[in-house]
């Protein structure tokens, strides 16, 4: 009977810690693990947005949108080359709704980091493409500005 007696304790004490650690770690699962899905994307941001006649933070904006794992690379650049023709109520909506992406997805929990990291990770490269798409485009609009001053300066 000792025997018996020995191994109930021991086994009430394991069931309660498997059964609270099995609590504790559903509830940890739900707890937000308040991920942020623009950490990768640089203060400074190569990018610029056309001529336009609207009010807002830029940089903000862009980073937001470089930040978003929301939308593509091709939905990005098409918003940046929109820019222009956009209403101000609109750019502040696309601001209000890259600020409410963040907070959703810093509210999911722990175990969807993984996933999240994982997006994260292809939305900063796809930004990295269209940084190096603009930065080349910008290098071959000035490359074709001096070409023709030289032909001006030399009268072809």
């Amino acid at each position: 009977m000792a025997n018996t007696d020995d191994k109930n304790p021991i086994n009430d004490n394991q069931s309660a810690t498997n059964t609270g650690g099995g609590n504790q770690a559903s509830q940890e699962d739900n707890a937000p693990a308040n991920f942020q899905i623009g950490h990768l994307i640089p203060m400074e941001i190569k990018v610029k947005i056309p001529a336009h006649n609207l009010q807002f933070d830029e940089n903000k904006f862009l980073r937001l949108l470089a930040g978003s794992i929301s939308l593509n690379k091709e939905e990005k650049k098409r918003i940046i080359d929109s820019v222009p023709k956009l209403k101000q109520v609109q750019i502040d909506e696309l601001i209000r709704i890259f600020e409410e992406e963040i907070q959703k997805f810093a509210q999911l929990s722990k175990k969807h980091v993984p996933q999240l990291e994982k997006m994260v990770k292809q939305q900063y490269q796809d930004w990295v493409d269209i940084e190096t798409a603009y930065t080349a485009s910008v290098r071959k609009e000035e490359d074709n500005a001096k070409a023709d001053e030289i032909r001006k300066s030399l009268g072809l």
